[in-house]
């Protein structure tokens, strides 16, 4: 396990490689963030911004996703994995809005994984860059990451490895380093294909280094 010194070198790297780190989910308001996020769940956000495009064109407010039938939704999101149980949930989401908040996309975490489809890293997402509140949102990314590094361990569960980045990263900083580590998964320490030959972070990396010594024997 990495040291509170060796998770603040990791930090201040991540802020070298990726200092602009931020939500590519494309949206205006915190509703369309909402939707957003919540069709992002085992899809990327390149595949939900192109739908997007024309959704947002399409419907502007709550009421607008309840005025059409659920085969209508189904269709205009039918690309993104999972539509008709998402469509589903847009639609409950939608009628709890109206009815509980006057159609506004309430500020706290407990109201926002009250809303149907918003669970507990969609609520982080929604009010950190909604709201500006410091959070922490477990992605597949920020989970990887957190392993990889040896920050957490390779058995916690994912709000087991959001309370140990809490803990361990100052609160100011929550929400960048979330934005970084996602930068850092998504487009370096990939899945299936990290690239530990080029990382800055190879000393303090446990799997780095276990990943490099293998692929020097199969060299050899």
């Amino acid at each position: 396990m990495l040291t509170m010194k060796e998770i603040a070198i990791v930090r201040k790297e991540l802020e070298n490689m990726f200092p602009d780190a931020e939500c590519e989910l494309t949206h205006e308001n915190p509703f369309e963030l909402v939707i957003a996020v919540l069709l992002s769940a085992q899809c990327t956000d390149a595949l939900v911004n192109k739908v997007t495009k024309d959704l947002f064109q399409k419907y502007k407010t709550p009421e607008d996703y309840l005025a059409v039938s659920l085969e209508e939704l189904q269709s205009d999101i039918r690309s993104i994995g999972l539509y008709r149980n998402k469509s589903k949930n847009i639609r409950k989401l939608c009628e709890t809005l109206i009815e509980k908040y006057n159609g506004v996309v309430p500020h706290t975490k407990e109201e926002l994984e009250g809303l149907a489809g918003v669970g507990r890293k969609t609520a982080n997402v929604v009010a950190s860059v909604a709201f500006g509140e410091p959070t922490i949102a477990v992605d597949t990314h920020v989970e990887r990451v957190s392993k990889r590094l040896g920050i957490c361990r390779w058995k916690d569960s994912v709000l087991e490895v959001e309370k140990t980045l809490m803990r361990k990263i100052p609160k100011e900083e929550w929400s960048d380093t979330h934005h970084r580590m996602i930068f850092f998964g998504r487009y370096h320490c990939k899945a299936k294909s990290p690239q530990c030959e080029i990382c800055p972070l190879l000393d303090l990396c446990r799997e780095g280094q276990k990943r490099m010594k293998k692929s020097s024997k199969v060299i050899v």
